[in-house]
């Protein structure tokens, strides 16, 4: 079976200015330029329970703003039309989804970090060089990856590093 990405035209790609975020950008500007279409940015700011939503979190907001500069840089070297919101909400991942309902987006494409898990003293990489792929280590999800896989109503596409284990 050949993986066919040609009815993603519209995607949304959540950013946090990690290096898999910015990673999932760049392959979102791959697939939306090669079916003209177009890529939305987003950045959450997660608001405390005992602050109300449209608080001023001056810092949180200001880092954002920076995070989705970076990514709309990004995508314009790539020569990609991309459209930046940043947004402030009580879980990234339902904020991520909502968004994703909202404008009805045919995709997301989320980079997610190696996360080492407690058997690993030090995260291997999926495989070593010259050898075959083995099992999975690291990929256990976050909580946002886990509820935008699960929950939204489109393609997902995980972009996933690899832990930088190789010598």
């Amino acid at each position: 079976m050949e993986l066919t990405t040609t009815r993603l035209k519209e995607l949304l790609v959540p950013v946090d200015g990690s290096e898999a975020s910015l990673e999932a950008v760049a392959i979102a500007c791959s697939i939306a330029k090669r079916n003209k279409g177009k890529m939305f940015l987003v950045h959450v700011v997660e608001v405390p329970r005992s602050r109300s939503l449209d608080a001023d979190l001056g810092p949180e907001t200001q880092r954002g703003e920076e995070v989705l500069n970076e990514a709309e840089r990004l995508a314009r070297s790539l020569d990609c039309e991309a459209e930046g919101e940043l947004l402030q909400a009580r879980e990234v991942g339902h904020a991520v989804v909502d968004e994703a309902i909202e404008r009805a987006v045919d995709g997301i494409v989320v980079g997610i970090k190696h996360r080492a898990t407690e058997d690993e003293e030090e995260a291997p990489s999926i495989w070593e060089r010259g050898e075959k792929p083995r099992s999975l280590p690291g990929a256990s999800l976050g909580g946002v990856s886990h509820h935008i896989l699960h929950h939204a109503p489109c393609e997902v596409i995980l972009i996933r590093l690899p832990g930088n284990t190789w010598s």
